[in-house]
C-alpha cells in the first residue's frame, strides 16, 4: 500500500453493520399454546438493518417509537446477539470477539449512554462509586488515589466539579445526573459511544447543554457516535448521516443535508412535514397519519404502504430492497419506478 501523507483522509468505517435482525420469541407457555391451539409469535424487533459509520462521525437512528431503535443500540454494544447478520468493529466480528478473552478489551472500546438519567445510575453509590466502576472492573486503575484522581477528571470534562464525587444521584438535576452518565461512559476512553435518546428525558434547555457537551468531546476526543432518538431537531444539531427507521427496517439512509432538504421515502417527508417551521405560521401542518402496524403481524410487502398516500399493489405484495437511488439509499418502490419525485 502506497505511503498516506499527512493531508489523507481515512475512510474506513470504525462500525458497519451487516444485516443484523433480533427476533425475540414472545409467545405464551407451551402448555397455553397446546390448550389454546395458537402458535409460537415471533416479533422481529430489528429485520435485516446495514450501515456503515466512519471515525470520528455520527449516525442518527430517527423514528417512532417501537421501530426497533433502542435494540440496534443493544446489539451494537453486545447487551443482546443478533439472530442474524454481524456487527464488524475496526475490522473485527465483534459479537464473536466479545464471546472470547478479548472481549472485555473491545467492551472498552465501545461504550453506551442510556436514556434514562433517573434510572441508570444506581441510587446507592456515590458519583465516585459509579464513574469509577469502569476503571476497576477493567483493571485500569487500583490505586484510591489515582481512582479519585481520575474521577475528578472525569466529572470536569463533562462540565461538573471534582468535589460532586462525593454525593449520591438523587442530589443532581437530570442534566447533570445525564453528565454522570457520560463520564462514566467515557471512563475507559472509549472510540465508540452508543447513545441511545440520551436527551430525550431532560428539559429542551438541559438537552442543549448535553448536546453541546457531547459534540465538544467528539471533537476533541475524535468519537465516533450512534445517536439514537426521535427528535429530529436533535437529530440535525449532531449528526453527519441520518438513517429512518420504520417497522425493524431502514427505510432511507442519506447524509444530514440531503435527507433534511430533499427527502426522499414518504416516512421520511411525513416526519419532517410534521415539524412546526417559524416561517410557515400561516401554513396548516399535516400530522403523522395512521399508527404503527403491530409488530407482531407485520403487513405484507412494504411495510409502510398502509399509511402511504403513493402504495400501489406492487407496494402491498413485494418488500422494498434497500437501493442506492443517486448517492441515498432508499427502500421504496415508488421512488425507485419513479412515481415520487
Amino acid at each position: 500500500m502506497a505511503a498516506c501523507g499527512g493531508g489523507c483522509v481515512n475512510h474506513t468505517p470504525l462500525v458497519q453493520a451487516n444485516d443484523l435482525a433480533k427476533t425475540f420469541d414472545v409467545s405464551p407457555p407451551w402448555l397455553n399454546r397446546v390448550l389454546e391451539r395458537k402458535p409460537r409469535q415471533l416479533l422481529r424487533a430489528v429485520d435485516g438493518v446495514s450501515f456503515q459509520i466512519e471515525k470520528g462521525k455520527t449516525l442518527a437512528l430517527v423514528g417512532e417509537s417501537g421501530c426497533g431503535k433502542s435494540t440496534v443500540a443493544r446489539l451494537l454494544v453486545g447487551l443482546y446477539e443478533p439472530t442474524r447478520g454481524n456487527l464488524v468493529f475496526d475490522g473485527q466480528d465483534a459479537h464473536a470477539v466479545f464471546k472470547t478473552a478479548g472481549g472485555n478489551a473491545l467492551r472498552k472500546r465501545i461504550q453506551m449512554i442510556f436514556q434514562d438519567p433517573y434510572a441508570s445510575l444506581n441510587p446507592r453509590w456515590t458519583v465516585e462509586a459509579i464513574v469509577g466502576e469502569p476503571l476497576t472492573e477493567h483493571g485500569l486503575i487500583v490505586e484510591a488515589t489515582a481512582l479519585k484522581q481520575r474521577v475528578g477528571e472525569l466529572l470536569e470534562s463533562v462540565g461538573l466539579r471534582a468535589q460532586d464525587m462525593a454525593k449520591y444521584p438523587h442530589q443532581f438535576s437530570g442534566g447533570q445526573r445525564q453528565r454522570i452518565s457520560i463520564a462514566r461512559a467515557l471512563a475507559t476512553e472509549p472510540e465508540f459511544l452508543v447513545c441511545d435518546e440520551p436527551t430525550s428525558a431532560l428539559d429542551v434547555s438541559v438537552q442543549a447543554q448535553v448536546l453541546n457537551i457531547m459534540k465538544e468531546l467528539q471533537r476533541k476526543r475524535g468519537l465516533t457516535y450512534l445517536f439514537i432518538s426521535h427528535n429530529l431537531a436533535v437529530v440535525r444539531h449532531v449528526s453527519d448521516q441520518v438513517g429512518v427507521m420504520y417497522l425493524g427496517r431502514l427505510v432511507e439512509l442519506a447524509d444530514k443535508h440531503t435527507l433534511f432538504a430533499a427527502p426522499r421515502h414518504p416516512y421520511t417527508r411525513m416526519l419532517l412535514d410534521a415539524i412546526p417551521k417559524m416561517h410557515d405560521t400561516g401554513r396548516a401542518r399535516t400530522p403523522v397519519q395512521g399508527e404503527v402496524p403491530n409488530p407482531l403481524d407485520p403487513p405484507a410487502g412494504c411495510a409502510f404502504h398502509p399509511r402511504c398516500p403513493h402504495a400501489n399493489d406492487r407496494c402491498r405484495a413485494e418488500r422494498p430492497a434497500l437501493l442506492d437511488v443517486v448517492g441515498v439509499k432508499i427502500a421504496c418502490h415508488a421512488v425507485e419506478e419513479g412515481r415520487l419525485r
